[in-house]
């Protein structure tokens, strides 16, 4: 060997903070490809959400359009982002707004099962994807408010 990391080319780059908070290299919004990004994710979650019958009912709306987008703002704004979510909707309260919901570990399953199609059709590098299902994985276990079928 010469010294050199064999692996090299496969290392991803990691975030590190500055002492502002900020990203140094920019934030995961932002290196992930921005907005396109987020409405291709939540586009084809929704594509599965449309078609199931365990999630399909939560949703008051016939029109899946504006959870859409308010799903796609919320995940911009948690990930560096545009404030858009909370400008127009105020503090996400996502146990809150998802109590009227029965959310059990059926639903969860099901969420996650839509949402994973959606991620795996980011084509992310594996950094990046593993950040975002990681959050997402956590996310569906903190709606979890009923263990009833």
């Amino acid at each position: 060997m010469s010294g050199e990391f064999e692996d090299a080319n496969r290392v991803e780059v990691v975030r590190i903070k500055g002492l502002s908070g900020e990203a140094v290299e920019g934030n995961f919004f932002e290196q992930v490809g921005g907005t396109e990004t987020f409405k291709k994710l939540v586009t084809k979650f929704y594509e599965g959400v449309a078609t199931d019958d365990v999630l399909k009912p939560m949703y008051p709306e016939e029109d899946l359009g504006p959870a859409a987008e308010r799903l796609r703002m919320f995940l911009e704004q948690y990930w560096g982002g545009p404030q858009t979510y909370q400008e127009t909707r105020g503090h996400p309260r996502l146990k809150q707004r998802h109590q009227p919901f029965k959310i059990n570990p059926l639903a969860r399953e099901r969420w996650l099962h839509h949402m994973k199609v959606a991620c795996d059709s980011l084509e992310l590098a594996p950094l990046h994807q593993a950040q975002l299902w990681g959050y997402l994985d956590r996310a569906a276990t903190s709606m979890l408010n009923t263990f009833e079928d």
